[in-house]
């Protein structure tokens, strides 16, 4: 943009990352309402936690009561909403932390978008699959029955689409797998990559 420059500091994403003794990189969790983002991030922050790793967690219903409260559910605002989480994503990335996202970013090309926020080793995009039946079934919140009523237009899975990653770091089952499973495979997968040592 015109008139605007970036600053260059002294303290490097490097350095905070040595600071907090890890590298740092985003756990992108995707998938439709009720699939487990939410429930599965937090095993997997609690369990990189003990372990002395610095973690936070943006999650969507969390940030849409924030920063982005002044976005709707269009096809628009859902773009930008995911487009405000990557930025953040992004910044607690350069702070050393260990960031998950759980967003349900139902659009491929939004996530794509997200991924190249920070460099090739820093995105991991986690697809948290489970059946809409399955979803409808558990509505933990109560939103696929408003959805069916009409009280919720737009939502994703009923009158809005879901794509499916094309190609993410991991697809998890949540409905064949318990919650505790599902994060311990993530886990699995950051040490087999040697993102983390525990």
């Amino acid at each position: 943009m015109e008139n605007l420059y970036n600053h260059h500091f002294h303290i490097s994403k490097r350095s905070r990352q040595e600071l907090h003794g890890h590298n740092s990189f985003v756990l992108w969790f995707t998938g439709l309402s009720g699939s487990g983002k939410s429930t599965i991030a937090n095993l997997v922050e609690k369990k990189l936690h003990v372990s002395g790793h610095s973690t936070y967690i943006l999650d969507g219903d969390n940030i849409r009561k924030g920063i982005n409260n002044n976005l709707d559910f269009t096809e628009e605002d859902r773009k930008e909403n995911v487009r405000r989480v990557a930025e953040i994503s992004k910044l607690f990335v350069d702070a050393g932390i260990i960031v998950l996202t759980s967003v349900i970013s139902p659009f491929q090309a939004d996530r794509e978008s997200a991924r190249k926020k920070v460099e090739n080793n820093e995105f991991i995009e986690i697809y948290i699959k489970c059946p809409i039946e399955e979803c409808e079934k558990r509505d933990p919140k109560g939103l696929y029955k408003k959805a069916r009523s009409g009280l919720i237009n737009g939502f994703t899975g009923i009158n809005s689409p879901y794509e499916e990653p094309l190609n993410p770091e991991l697809t998890i089952n949540s409905m064949k797998r318990t919650p505790e499973e599902c994060a311990e495979v993530i886990i699995n997968y950051l040490k087999d990559n040697q993102y983390i040592r525990l």
